[in-house]
């Protein structure tokens, strides 16, 4: 099951590219949790917290398809290491300030947000030229998707262990230098400075002008609902059984269960049109979720919350193949830049719907936010099929590695493309 991984990351420059993206990624999956613990630290409020951490939420999903775009006009390099350093001195603002003087604190949280920088698409539009073959980069797309858990899993522990080792602020500071010299990685590598965005159409929308596109992130927006959801939903499953280390437990399992499903999933080689995979696949995902509403107890809960992972990571590994097929030419960091940032906004939406859930319906009826979300996504891919059966152009992955400098790609790869 491993083998078609290690066989991606023996590719040249596909475990230092895969590594960095991780590395510098680690100030936007772990920042929430640091924010949350320096203001306490601080003596700020849980509100306060709260705002902060909703602000720099907010920013990072303006800021990725704006930087998005920016590296599909201006080259990774040029884009990706100066909003690495920005978005970091933000957070050593931050760090440096406190809470005491918010016309300071708020705007330096705002900065770093903003100016995140766009390693995770600018990852998968990297793969094509690393690894030239269709069935690779498809399977790198799950590799990403697995190596995304391991990263959202471990990310928490880090932080907390550089708190209790040394303090929250130097926790700030930390996994800000690592994000840094994690973008510095990836951009000095040959694939990076080679990389060229296929020749685009000036369009104000840019990637948004994809009905295909705008379809699939129509229906990423309920599934993102569906995730934050249960995070909140389960913190009430904890408070109903009197220990908070049950939260913890169910959202290992969360993150177990996508790693298995994404394991799983990389380790084929799937045929047929990848919408009408990614249909079936939500639909597995919306079914698993409904268990969850039975709230039985911690140990069959716990199986619960892995049987509603299982099939998260497979929905965004495909899901990533049906952005590089939809997104109109020149503009795929952009594209899947608008994947993160429609999945983050959902999740924000997630968390807000179940919140009242909890307090007018009880636990049972904030997971059933998470099966509603799952079953929105389900219906907007199937009024959707019409404009997600068929992408209107060539790939621009196929583009890029007919033009690419690196020379990485080889000859006759196709990213799937149909007339």
């Amino acid at each position: 099951m491993a083998t078609g991984y290690l066989d991606i990351l023996k590719a040249p420059h596909a475990a230092r590219l895969l590594t960095g993206t991780l590395v510098g990624r680690l100030p936007s999956a772990t920042g929430h949790i640091a924010i949350v613990l320096f203001v306490r630290a601080e003596g700020g409020s849980y509100t306060l917290a709260g705002v902060l951490t909703a602000l720099y939420g907010i920013t990072t999903a303006i800021g990725q398809p704006l930087l998005g775009r920016a590296v599909d006009l201006f080259g990774q390099p040029r884009v990706q290491l100066p909003a690495a350093l920005v978005s970091a001195l933000g957070m050593v603002l931050f760090a440096a300030v406190g809470t005491g003087t918010p016309a300071l604190a708020y705007p330096a949280v705002a900065v770093a947000g903003l100016f995140t920088p766009p390693l995770e698409g600018g990852l998968r539009a990297l793969w094509p030229s690393v690894l030239g073959r269709e069935d690779r980069v498809h399977r790198a797309y799950a590799m990403d998707a697995v190596a995304q858990e391991v990263m959202f899993t471990l990310g928490p522990l880090f932080v907390t262990l550089l708190v209790a080792l040394w303090s929250p602020a130097a926790a700030l500071l930390v996994i800000n230098v690592i994000g840094v010299l994690g973008a510095l990685s990836v951009v000095l590598s040959k694939p990076s400075r080679a990389w060229r965005s296929a020749p685009r159409q000036a369009h104000w929308l840019g990637a948004l002008r994809s009905p295909g596109l705008l379809a699939l992130l129509g229906a990423f927006l309920f599934i993102g609902m569906a995730l934050g959801s249960i995070t909140v939903a389960g913190v009430a499953y904890a408070d109903d059984h009197g220990d908070e280390s049950v939260y913890g437990w169910l959202m290992a399992a969360l993150g177990l269960g996508a790693l298995i499903g994404g394991t799983v999933y990389g380790s084929r080689q799937w045929t047929g049109v990848p919408e009408r995979r990614l249909r079936g696949i939500v639909a597995l995902l919306a079914l698993c979720y409904l268990p969850l509403t039975l709230t039985p107890g911690v140990v069959a809960m716990t199986a619960l919350s892995a049987l509603a992972g299982v099939f998260l990571a497979p929905a965004l590994a495909c899901a990533f193949i049906v952005v590089d097929r939809h997104a109109p030419p020149g503009t795929v960091t952009e594209a899947f830049s608008w994947l993160v940032t429609t999945f983050g906004v959902g999740a924000a939406l997630g968390t807000g719907v179940a919140g009242p859930a909890v307090e007018h319906g009880g636990t049972s009826t904030s997971f059933a936010v998470a099966g509603a979300g799952g079953f929105a996504a389900l219906l907007v891919l199937l009024v959707t099929q019409r404009v997600l059966k068929a992408p209107t152009g060539p790939s621009d992955a196929t583009i890029r590695t007919e033009n690419d400098r690196s020379g990485a790609a080889q000859p006759g790869f196709s990213s799937g493309h149909q007339a």
